[in-house]
C-alpha cells in the first residue's frame, strides 16, 4: 500500500472535522431564540464534555454524537 491514500485520507478527515467546527461554531453564534427554533442544540441529549467533544473530533464522528 503507498502513503498516498494515507495522506488523502487524512487531509479528507481533517478537512470534514474543520466543516464541522465551523459550523457549530456559527450554529451557536445565532441569537438563542432562533436557535430554539430550528432546534440547536438538541436539548433532548445531554450535552458533551470537553472530553467527550475532543474525542469526538478526533474519531471523525458526526456533531451530535458524543
Amino acid at each position: 500500500m503507498t502513503l498516498l491514500p494515507l495522506i488523502f485520507n487524512a487531509i479528507d478527515t481533517i478537512s470534514k472535522a474543520r466543516a464541522r467546527h465551523q459550523t457549530e461554531r456559527i450554529m451557536r453564534s445565532l441569537p438563542l431564540e432562533i436557535q430554539k427554533d430550528i432546534g440547536w442544540p438538541n436539548t433532548s441529549e445531554p450535552p458533551c464534555t470537553p472530553v467527550q467533544i475532543a474525542a469526538r473530533n478526533s474519531l471523525g464522528l458526526r456533531a451530535g454524537q458524543c
